[in-house]
């Protein structure tokens, strides 16, 4: 991430218009904003989304609702609710995420 030359400013997150990726099941629907090379989400996931990809981009998310379930390429998982982050760095641990009920995030990567 390099915020470098990106002047202040704010984003009405409710006017940009959702784009929606399908999942293994289910649905991720996508506010995006770049500021410089840094891309900005604010995502929800439908109920019973599953990724259909294993991912190796590196990302700060924050749980805003919901509960989501992040799995590793290794097995091991986590749970994060309303309030919870994770973080991991690019080409580290792939990973990939599903909720039983839905979940809305703010990613930055």
């Amino acid at each position: 991430m390099d915020l470098t030359a990106v002047p202040f400013g704010t984003t009405d997150w409710s006017t940009i218009e959702p784009v929606t990726y399908p999942g293994e099941t289910g649905s991720a629907l996508w506010r995006t904003c770049h500021f410089g090379t840094t891309r900005v989400r604010r995502v929800e996931y439908t109920a019973g989304y599953l990724a259909d990809h294993w991912c190796k981009r590196g990302h700060i998310l924050l749980c805003l609702e919901g509960e989501l379930h992040t799995e590793l390429e290794d097995g091991r998982q986590f749970t994060l609710t309303a309030g919870m982050s994770y973080q991991v760095g690019n080409d580290m641990e792939a990973h990939r995420s599903f909720t039983a009920g839905g979940a809305k995030l703010f990613i930055v990567d």
